[in-house]
């Protein structure tokens, strides 16, 4: 079985390439290195004869005709992410990543033996529901969504992705849609709220002051091998096609300040906890349905969120915080 992913030298495309190869995959990996990098991680997935790594720009034209033919999944992950960039670039967000799509689409119509596309979505595609009407807490696949106001930068984002998945649908290729929620795990990068709280409690002393954000607002959290398995085995399994899936974890919910406390725990830092007000545009709670996912994946998340919290700190340790490395995304 042939593999290719766009933003593959990403956080969730390295490790989802890793758990293929392990499961006997040969993998294409494509990115442009906008946001993904060439660290000690990746150098070394890609010195395994498995795996293929190529730089690409899916906003070019012929992207598509420049890639291998070959595939039996293709996972689009490429796209341009995170929200100080929405922010700042919310045309590009628009334009960029509908033009990945297409490219993607190309490709997947160019495959002699394409068994599934797989397209990344977002929880984000829940936040207009949310804001205007009320959202059920587990969020199923099946809620209505609608459309945060136009004029917020932010909506960008949610709309590519809205659009992507209907593009998807439209495509008469053999697909199936996932909704990632709350990944977690090494080689996330800092911009995430774990790693954020990790470096700041490994910096800091005991006895200091720890400022929380967003104390009350609830989260569920995946740890990326969870949340790859999940992805590959909705990838092989035929009662996934033409699915759309959460992506993620349902138990425990738990609060901002109670993850801050896991942290510290991890961290071994004895800080005072300083509530600070809530992060414009964060949701109070998000928490997907699995039941949906798990069904048909027959898979049921194996790392714990204490487990998952001291891997993801042993990595960023040795290889971040003391190492002075360099973290995707």
């Amino acid at each position: 079985m042939k593999a290719l992913i766009t933003g593959g030298a990403g956080f969730v495309g390295v490790h989802l390439a890793r758990g293929l190869v392990s499961e006997g995959y040969e993998v294409v990996l494509v990115d442009n290195f906008s946001r993904g990098v060439r660290d000690r991680e990746l150098t070394q997935l890609a010195e395994n004869p498995a795996i293929s790594l190529v730089k690409a720009d899916l906003t070019a034209p012929t992207a598509a005709f420049d890639l291998p033919d070959d595939c039996d999944h293709i996972y689009h992950f490429a796209a341009i992410i995170g929200v100080q960039h929405v922010l700042d670039r919310p045309f590009d967000v628009l334009a960029e990543n509908t033009k990945m799509l297409f490219a993607a689409i190309d490709l997947a119509r160019r495959q002699k033996n394409l068994s599934r596309l797989i397209f990344a979505s977002t929880s984000e595609v829940y936040a207009g529901t949310l804001r205007h009407y009320s959202l059920p807490t587990p969020t199923p696949e099946t809620t209505p969504l609608t459309v945060s106001p136009l004029e917020e930068n932010r909506t960008s984002y949610m709309l590519s992705k809205i659009y992507g998945e209907a593009l998807c649908r439209q495509s008469q290729l053999p697909i199936t849609l996932i909704r990632p929620h709350n990944f977690y795990g090494p080689r996330m990068g800092l911009s995430h709220v774990i790693p954020q709280l990790l470096e700041r409690a490994w910096r800091a002393k005991d006895g200091d002051d720890f400022e929380v954000y967003s104390v009350d607002h609830r989260r569920t959290f995946a740890y990326i091998d969870d949340a790859v398995q999940f992805i590959r085995l909705a990838a092989e399994s035929q009662a996934c096609e033409g699915e759309v899936l959460n992506i993620g974890n349902q138990a425990p919910e738990v609060r901002i300040d109670e993850l801050a406390e896991k942290i510290l725990a991890a961290v071994g830092r004895n800080l005072h906890l300083i509530p600070q007000p809530a992060t414009p545009g964060s949701p109070l709670r998000r928490c997907p349905d699995m039941s949906k996912t798990m069904s048909l994946t027959g898979y049921t998340p194996e790392v714990s969120l204490e487990d998952g919290i001291e891997r993801t700190f042993s990595w960023y340790l040795k290889n971040v915080f003391e190492d002075g490395g360099v973290s995707a995304q």
